[in-house]
């Protein structure tokens, strides 16, 4: 191995236990709790060697986010794939959707609810993001006919996340939610 491949591979691995580190302190004590100088000692690497591989604490929430971008895609994927027909992958989708936010609280923050320099809506997406939105329009495609496809997932996305969102800020009540969610299903799988 070269003395260039090898310090590849050590600078993959150092950027793998930095947000590694910042997902786990997200997730123990919120995002707050996630300092660079908290992370270097976490890691046992200085600020600078982390300053060497992200700009700031911003730039290590977005690679945090787009490692969710993934684990999402990949959710919504087995969703869409398990469901006996198009009426039930909408159903299945909503769920794995919603369970994906209840289960991550902070992950989904870094997705969808802070500030991160992400390109949303443009050329730039990052992938897994655009994997996740187009597996969102396959699961309402059955149900388009002439609608704008893309209208339609940006509305069935923004009822997910409203209700994600409306949940976990205790604006709604919890004994709700599968009759919302239900509802929600209802009116995109007509």
């Amino acid at each position: 191995m070269s003395t260039q491949t090898r310090r590849e591979r050590e600078r993959a691995e150092r950027e793998r236990a930095i947000v590694a580190a910042a997902r786990e302190l997200a997730l123990a004590e919120g995002w707050d709790a996630v300092t660079t100088r908290r992370l270097a000692a976490e890691i046992e690497y200085s600020q600078p060697v982390l300053y060497s591989h992200f700009k700031g604490k911003d730039a290590i929430m977005a690679a945090v986010a787009v490692e969710g971008f993934a684990e999402l895609a990949t959710a919504l994927v087995t969703a869409r794939a398990a469901a006996a027909d198009p009426r039930q992958a909408v159903a299945d989708v909503a769920a794995a959707y919603v369970a994906f936010a209840d289960q991550r609280p902070a992950l989904y923050d870094a997705m969808f609810t802070l500030a991160v320099d992400l390109p949303f809506a443009s050329s730039d997406v990052p992938t897994d993001l655009a994997r996740g939105f187009a597996e969102l329009a396959e699961t309402v495609r059955p149900f388009a006919g002439d609608a704008d496809l893309e209208i339609l997932t940006e509305t069935f996305w923004s009822g997910l996340h409203g209700l994600v969102t409306l949940m976990r800020s205790a604006r709604l009540r919890r004994e709700g939610h599968d009759r919302r969610l239900a509802a929600l299903v209802d009116r995109f799988s007509r």
